[in-house]
């Protein structure tokens, strides 16, 4: 089962009103294991970053100047994800962004019902408490101190964590395992040696005179 976690750096909070996409960074999972395969790209935005977005994710508009344009690494993108699940933390905000890109170019648009949204698994795990990255990563002690700065590629690394712990804990199965070792070894630790069992000549010299004593002993047939 390949799964795509997937997050976006914007110049703002909505496509509508002109803010797009200047960073996009997505991690592949194979039943819920990292494959080590990733997609990240800076995407020039084609127009200025508000001092609001640059406080967030540090990106100028000078830097993001010398990189390709949406137009240009859609095809990538769209290999990348192929057809596999999409993990999002509060998946409409990217899927807007997302959609808003492909639609300037005619593609198709990527469905809501596509998207594994992380925000409503731990809404429906811990109900009442925050949802957003930072407290999740806290909750599953996930360390997450380099996040001064947002940027996609690292907190799409953080969000497979995530969504590792709120679908029932890392590297399950391996856990199992490695239980099941532990309790090999100790039983192996407290394994007595075996005792003897022969009987010694006392105890022959015994039995024989008591089978004398007995009248037709079947040991005697």
């Amino acid at each position: 089962m390949r799964e795509v976690v997937l997050d976006t750096e914007t110049t703002g909070l909505d496509p509508a009103a002109g803010h797009r996409i200047v960073e996009i960074g997505c991690i592949e999972l194979v039943n819920h294991v990292a494959t080590g395969r990733n997609f990240h790209s800076y995407v020039n935005p084609e127009r200025d970053i508000p001092v609001e977005a640059q406080a967030v994710h540090g990106l100028t508009t000078e830097f993001l100047a010398g990189h390709p344009t949406f137009a240009a690494i859609v095809d990538d993108f769209d290999t990348f994800i192929a057809d596999s699940a999409l993990i999002i933390h509060n998946a409409e905000f990217d899927l807007r962004f997302l959609n808003a890109e492909l639609q300037k170019l005619s593609r198709p648009l990527l469905p809501l019902q596509r998207a594994i949204d992380t925000v409503m698994l731990a809404r429906r795990k811990f109900p009442g408490a925050p949802a957003n990255l930072d407290a999740l990563c806290r909750r599953f002690e996930i360390d997450n101190s380099d996040r001064s700065l947002h940027g996609a590629l690292k907190d799409a690394r953080l969000l497979a964590e995530v969504y590792l712990e709120l679908i029932g804990g890392r590297q399950r199965d391996l856990g199992l395992a490695a239980e099941g070792r532990r309790g090999a070894e100790a039983e192996a630790q407290n394994r007595r040696t075996p005792r003897p069992h022969a009987p010694t000549p006392d105890e022959e010299l015994a039995h024989a005179a008591f089978v004398d004593k007995l009248q037709s002993p079947i040991w005697k047939t």
